[in-house]
């Protein structure tokens, strides 16, 4: 919080301040950080978003545990032999990560022999999906929630059946977030080397995105920002981010800045390509809905 406001204070118009507070408060927190090997930003992401939400959930619990914070009901309710902590409400803390970055996916499962439906919902700060060769993020996302088939040693147990039965089961979209990340799966293990690969694959991301929920409705998105791998594999590389702001695009590398036409975007949707020449691809996308927040 204390960079953003050193940004937002700054009395220049241009200029880029070195994130050394961030960096070092990243490291204290996580040793998979501290030395110098290629991390993954999509793993950086995951673990910045939760660390975020333990923060922000840690101090509203120290809010509420002080009497100040608590109401007349809630004292009265407490009474002298009881600690104030116990006056904590049990409710989940709803944080601005939650309001913006969480999605509600529902996981349904059929029996094949009874046609009872078992749903599980699942909280989702991001959506990682599988890629395939020239192929777009409205394929990739028609994928995630396709049906699958559970049979022979993948048979589901089912409670009313009280036995293993053949099923079927697909993911759902239940609640879109406002900002919804998709992380692209370029990295696959492949057992024939017995390591992982960046997978070049082209997939189209569009500047505007419709995506489908459990209603049927559709959530419009559009794209703001892209985080672009570049490198030919896994554990070496770089990322530059893609960022729009007053509807211009603007390229961070490091501490260099440009800005770049919107057409530009397109040049990081992968190659059709076997052996690329060009090593820069799209791996986070970041849309935001245009429906305001949930």
């Amino acid at each position: 919080m204390k960079k953003f406001q050193e940004i937002s204070s700054q009395k220049k118009k241009t200029g880029v301040i070195a994130p050394k507070r961030f960096v070092y408060r990243v490291k204290k927190q996580n040793e998979i950080f501290r030395g110098y090997m290629h991390q993954d930003a999509h793993e950086f992401l995951n673990f910045l978003l939760n660390e975020l939400v333990d923060i922000l959930e840690k101090e509203s619990n120290a809010l509420k545990s002080t009497p100040e914070a608590l109401s007349p009901s809630e004292k009265i309710s407490n009474g002298p032999s009881h600690p104030v902590m116990n006056g904590v409400r049990k409710e989940p803390i709803v944080t601005w990560v939650h309001k913006n970055f969480q999605g509600i996916l529902t996981n349904e499962t059929r029996c094949l022999c009874c046609e009872t439906v078992t749903a599980r919902d699942e909280m989702f700060f991001d959506l990682s999906l599988d890629i395939e060769q020239n192929s777009s993020i409205t394929s990739c996302l028609k994928n995630f929630c396709s049906t699958e088939t559970l049979n022979a040693e993948d048979k589901f147990f089912c409670d009313k059946c009280c036995s293993l039965q053949e099923a079927q089961k697909r993911m759902k979209i239940k609640k879109p977030p406002h900002i919804l990340v998709i992380h692209l799966k370029r990295f696959k293990y492949i057992e024939q080397l017995g390591r992982y690969k960046k997978l070049s694959y082209r997939v189209v991301f569009p500047m505007e995105l419709k995506l489908s929920t459990v209603e049927d409705a559709d959530s419009e998105y559009i794209l703001f920002a892209v985080v672009v791998h570049v490198g030919s594999g896994p554990n070496h590389g770089h990322y530059v981010s893609l960022v729009k702001s007053h509807n211009h695009w603007l390229m961070f590398d490091d501490d260099n800045i440009e800005m770049i036409d919107e057409s530009t975007v397109q040049t990081f949707f992968g190659s059709s390509r076997e052996y690329p020449g060009n090593t820069d691809h799209g791996y986070i996308l970041f849309y935001e809905s245009l429906g305001g927040k949930s």
